[in-house]
Formats: C-alpha cells, sequence, structure tokens
C-alpha cells in the first residue's frame, strides 16, 4: 500500500458507512468500484492503494484515453485530452467486457457516461480548496486551470454529477486531504468488499440448497 500512497498529499475523517451496494451492477464474480472527484483529489492514488490492498484490477481511464488515443487531441488552453462521441464509444467498448467480468476499481475525473449497471459502489472524493490549490500547483497546472478545478470543487460538481447518474444508495462523499483519509478510506473498502463477497457467498450457497431440494 506504501507504494500506492507516495505522492499523496494534504484534515478529515475516513468514509461513511457503505452499504452492500445491492442498487448497483457490474455482473460477474465481484462488484466494481467508481472513484471519482475532482482533479487533484486523489483519485489514482486511492484506486491504486484500494486494488493493492484487496487484489481488484486498477483502471485508471485518463491512462486508458491516452495511451489507447481515444480522444480528439490536446485542449492546450487546459492541458488534457478532448473526449469525443466517437472517443468515448471506443473507451466504453473496451470498458465493457473488464467491467463485465468484475472486481476493478476505476478512476476517473467524470462519471455520468458510464453505464449504472457497471457499478456497486461511487466514491466521491472531497479536499479541502486550499489543499487541493497547492496540489495542482506543485503539478504545474496554469492558473485558469487551477482556478477552474478548484471552483469545480467548490461547486460540488462531480459529486452532483455522481447522484444524478447513480442511485444514492451506492453513492458515498469522502473526505481526501491527508494520508490518514486515504488509509480509512482503503480500509472501509476493504471491509465493504469483504461484507459483500460474505453476503453474496450466502445467498450463493442458499440457492444451491434449493435447488438441490427441487
Amino acid at each position: 500500500r506504501a507504494a500506492a500512497m507516495a505522492g499523496y498529499e494534504g484534515a478529515g475523517g475516513g468514509a461513511g458507512g457503505m452499504d452492500d451496494g445491492s442498487a448497483g451492477g457490474g455482473g460477474g464474480n465481484l462488484p466494481n468500484v467508481l472513484i471519482t472527484g475532482t482533479p487533484g483529489t486523489g483519485k489514482t492514488s486511492l484506486a491504486a492503494a484500494v486494488a493493492e490492498e484487496t487484489g481488484m484490477r486498477h483502471l485508471c481511464v485518463g491512462e486508458m484515453i491516452k495511451e489507447k488515443g481515444f480522444h480528439a487531441g490536446k485542449d492546450d488552453e487546459f492541458d488534457s485530452f478532448v473526449l469525443d462521441e466517437e472517443g468515448e464509444d471506443r473507451l466504453m467498448d473496451e470498458m465493457e467486457p473488464l467491467l463485465s467480468a468484475g472486481g476493478c476499481v476505476v478512476d476517473f475525473h467524470s462519471c455520468e457516461f458510464f453505464p449504472e449497471r457497471w457499478f456497486h459502489l461511487v466514491l466521491v472524493l472531497r479536499t479541502d480548496n486550499t489543499i487541493l490549490f497547492d496540489r495542482l500547483t506543485k503539478r504545474g497546472y496554469e492558473a485558469k486551470k487551477i482556478t477552474e478545478n478548484v471552483e469545480c470543487e467548490i461547486m460540488q460538481v462531480v459529486l452532483e454529477e455522481a447522484h444524478r447518474s447513480y442511485s444514492d444508495q451506492i453513492v458515498h462523499e469522502v473526505p481526501s486531504n491527508t494520508i490518514e483519509d486515504m488509509e480509512s478510506n482503503v480500509d472501509r473498502v476493504a471491509s465493504w468488499l469483504a461484507t459483500w463477497k460474505g453476503e453474496h457467498a450466502a445467498d450463493g450457497d442458499a440457492a444451491a440448497a434449493a435447488a438441490a431440494d427441487a
């Protein structure tokens, strides 16, 4: 986990209680988790740590878009790749078999175009504005890009997007300011996953017993 946490900077508590995600989708033997939030909130670091702790497969969507060319070029003003409709379709085609198999932890700064059926748990990371400003400055972001992202965090843009896109039952807002926050969030997801496995194993045993008695 230490390697995944490298560079994670930032005070806040741990994640709130998480249900078993029965309102989500995803298919496969294991659930899928989406970690989203404004750029600089620590999505990729947390997703990598969760994957390391749980054995889930980490899918960094931003890297997939960049490496596989699922974009229409780069926006020089904001130093980011433009995800057009064609690129989005290609991205969805690439991700579909992976998410259908289950057991993935996905991170991206947007979430509204992912199918609701893919995820059992959605974490929206929240970071104090001052801490976020410092993180983005250290990344070398231009002033306009920093201002835009800090304003998005203040206006809760990603949080509202998540609530529009997924059942409130599976969306959880969690602090992401410190290493302690990250450790708590990893532990909460690991605990949630263990509970999910136990409950679904019990469901499978009950189904098997019913079939045997039929």
